[in-house]
């Protein structure tokens, strides 16, 4: 993968309005045509067609830049899981979000018990470098028992509906994007999409307006 910069040469808008179209999508559930009419009451005509390339092209750039959000001892993970299968077998894909949308890790996993809980906030503390205020789980036990061996000083909530985490926008390449609420409906659609690095995009509910 290209790490580098992408450059604003040969575009017509300057960086900040680019910035600020790709944000409007990539952070609100707006289709790109919404966009457009709303860049549109401000006097700025732009096609639908220039937003979604625009998109394309930089967005993966941005979110490099909002994953760099350094961990904060106030972070709240909400964890959750999905069942797909693979290969004729059945596989758990784990997700971790933080309460601004970041997606902190995914993994697939064979089993559901303590143990691969376990796996799970044990590679959670070494990416982050630092224990959470909080973490947010729905029912499933294996997460209480991990916690109490991995993180016993944290808070722990476990609730059927409490472990909804903050809404993302995942970005799959062209139109793809959706939100947590379909995100069980397109691991199942594609599994190899979602566990690729392909698919980590997501957005602050407090990144800034411009990411110039």
């Amino acid at each position: 993968m290209n790490l580098n910069p992408v450059s604003y040469k040969r575009h017509r808008f300057p960086p900040s309005l680019i910035a600020h179209a790709v944000w409007l999508y990539v952070r609100f559930p707006l289709s790109l045509r919404l966009v457009e009419e709303m860049l549109l009451e401000c006097g700025i005509v732009v096609s639908y067609e220039t937003i979604r390339c625009r998109a394309r092209k930089f967005g993966p750039d941005y979110a490099r830049r909002l994953r760099r959000k350094a961990p904060s001892p106030d972070d709240v993970w909400h964890l959750d899981e999905v069942v797909v299968t693979i290969g004729g077998r059945k596989h758990w894909l784990r997700r971790a979000v933080n309460q601004d949308g970041y997606v902190l890790d995914e993994i697939v996993q064979t089993r559901r018990n303590t143990k691969a809980a376990k796996r799970l906030l044990t590679r959670l503390m070494k990416k982050q470098g630092c224990l959470p205020k909080r973490i947010v789980t729905d029912n499933l036990r294996s997460y209480g028992a991990a916690r109490r061996h991995v993180m016993p000083t944290v808070e722990h909530r476990s609730h059927k509906r409490l472990n909804t985490a903050p809404k993302t926008r995942i970005f799959l390449g062209g139109n793809g994007s959706g939100s947590c609420s379909d995100f069980a409906r397109r691991v199942r659609c594609n599994v190899s999409s979602v566990c690729s690095p392909r698919s980590e995009v997501s957005s602050s509910r407090h990144a800034p307006t411009t990411l110039p």
